[in-house]
């Protein structure tokens, strides 16, 4: 990814932040057009455009139908963090969601996907289960806002916030504009 790129390039460490991205959505989760219903959205298309973008990027990517509730993901994902393996957590949620399609807010799903990348299942488990990340979620929930992210995914760096998938010299440009506090443009 062009972020991960870039990272290396220039020195970076990257941090998630967990964002509120549709936390009305039920457990069992809701269909495209549940989630877009009243909105004008040409669901077909918006597939397409992410399709073609994640294509672009070398993501792995499905033609999905639902939307699932992402808080338990997030926070099995600050545990994961502490175990050192967020990072490919993080990796596994994206093919999880994205291009299988699978309801990251069910504990077998996350207990199936902890396990891929090298983690405990019954420690994940307990993780989630414990309620022990939500203030951890909650804290960067509330970061999101007050900095002004509004969509996934975004890029802060030195105050500067740039918004949704972006190329990678507009993530430069972030970059140098926070270390040497010159203009996004």
């Amino acid at each position: 990814m062009r972020i991960e790129k870039l990272a290396a390039e220039e020195n970076l460490t990257l941090k998630w932040i967990a964002f509120p991205l549709h936390p009305e959505t039920p457990p069992q989760g809701s269909t495209l057009e549940q989630l877009f219903a009243g909105r004008g959205m040409d669901i077909p298309a918006m597939l397409e455009r992410l399709k073609a973008a994640a294509a672009q990027e070398g993501l792995p990517w499905g033609m999905r139908t639902m939307t699932f509730n992402s808080r338990r993901a997030q926070e099995l994902g600050k545990w994961a963090e502490e175990q050192g393996k967020g990072e490919a957590f993080h990796d596994a949620m994206f093919r999880a969601y994205f291009a299988e399609g699978k309801n990251i807010y069910d504990l077998a799903v996350l207990s199936q996907e902890a396990a891929k990348v090298g983690l405990e299942p019954d420690e994940a488990l307990e993780a989630v289960e414990s309620g022990r990340y939500a203030p951890a979620v909650d804290k960067d929930w509330a970061y999101s806002r007050q900095v002004g992210i509004s969509a996934v995914p975004s890029f802060l760096a030195g105050g500067r916030l740039v918004v949704g998938a972006q190329p990678y010299a507009q993530l430069k440009k972030l970059v140098d504009a926070a270390r040497g506090g010159g203009h996004l443009l």
